[in-house]
């Protein structure tokens, strides 16, 4: 255990947290998710919820600020709809710890998956809820 390092950051999520550069991006995935089939790097918090697990993250990472969004989530499917709740409670998070952040934006399915190839990890979290997959780009960490 660390002093001031949450305990549902396991060894290897902290470690991929400080390898990461400004600009990477990390994919926080609902347990549905085919991790393994998109990226090589997967790693597993079983039985963590995605808000959890955001709150914390996000002490600890600096979101993009120049980008036009930071934080993307996936979009429904043509004929399904996404439960509000989701994005309200990754939203409460992100505007605790770092306000400010941009509006989401919201990636079609196939396009999530391929940006999912590019990120630096996934982590197949505990979440059950429908389309409950985010992304999060890493900004540059102040010194200070």
């Amino acid at each position: 255990m660390l002093q001031g390092i949450s305990p549902l950051l396991s060894p290897e999520l902290l470690a991929v947290l400080c390898r990461m550069g400004h600009g990477d991006e990390i994919v926080l995935s609902d347990a549905h998710f085919p991790a393994e089939t998109f990226n090589s790097r997967v790693l597993r918090a079983d039985g963590i919820r995605v808000p959890a697990l955001l709150d914390a993250i996000l002490p600890l990472f600096v979101l993009d600020p120049y980008v036009k969004s930071p934080v993307i989530m996936m979009q429904a499917v043509p004929g399904d709809t996404l439960d509000p709740a989701v994005g309200a409670a990754y939203r409460e998070v992100i505007d605790r710890r770092r306000p400010g952040t941009p509006d989401f934006e919201l990636m079609e399915r196939f396009a999530f998956y391929e940006r999912a190839k590019k990120a630096f990890a996934v982590v197949v979290t505990g979440e059950t809820a429908k389309y409950g997959n985010i992304i999060l780009k890493k900004g540059v960490t102040p010194i200070e």
